[in-house]
């Protein structure tokens, strides 16, 4: 039986939200070359795929962390997903943004958060781990109680691991980088040739497709 993780990320070849390029790495905002770009918002324009992922996410939250109360998405990624999720399990719904308003109420966090509720976080996607560890300090700063972050997918590097392992935050992720290229692999969309590269950057993705001098 094929695994979640290896279901999900057929699913996400095969509306192309996962692009696998050696010859034209993709750019980050980084600054990082990457063969691989995750557009996970192309999720939502696909309705059985959407209705899968959210399934699959909904379960995930509620094997993992039965005793939460709130479900936060993180902007703009998770904002659609973390809806579907909440109302799937019947739970609040507030979302955070990157900074907050500069209008209105100035808000940063949307929705009506009640202090102390145990929270889920809900992302597209996980890579270095920052912008999603700076949407859960400002829950905190707000008065929600973090219990877990769920993903859809995460590329894996160790130094998104690190950072979450020292906030103290667990973290589930219905796919990754390595079922992907795996089950790519398996499929013939990727070589084995292929998959040396492809495995170089995600143990140095900061060195990958770098000239040296």
């Amino acid at each position: 039986m094929i695994s979640r993780e290896k279901s999900i990320a057929e699913k996400l070849l095969q509306i192309n939200a996962i692009r696998l390029n050696l010859q034209t790495p993709f750019h980050w905002a980084s600054g990082w070359k990457s063969p691989v770009y995750c557009d996970n918002r192309r999720i939502l324009s696909f309705p059985y795929v959407r209705d899968f992922v959210k399934s699959e996410m909904s379960n995930v939250v509620m094997e993992a962390f039965p005793d939460a109360e709130l479900i936060a998405g993180v902007a703009t990624g998770g904002i659609a997903m973390g809806a579907l999720v909440a109302d799937q399990i019947k739970l609040p719904f507030v979302y955070v943004r990157s900074k907050a308003k500069g209008h209105g109420l100035e808000n940063r966090i949307e929705g009506f958060l009640e202090k102390g509720k145990k929270t889920v976080v809900i992302e597209d996607l996980i890579s270095t781990g920052g912008s999603s560890l700076e949407a859960c300090l400002a829950l905190k700063e707000a008065g929600a109680g973090i219990i877990g972050l769920v993903s859809i997918f995460n590329y894996g590097f160790p130094i998104a691991a690190k950072a979450f392992e020292d906030a103290g935050i667990p973290v589930k992720s219905l796919s990754n980088y390595s079922a992907m290229i795996s089950l790519a692999s398996e499929k013939g969309v990727i070589s084995e040739e292929q998959m040396i590269p492809l495995n170089a950057w995600r143990e140095a993705p900061e060195k990958w497709g770098v000239d040296e001098k």
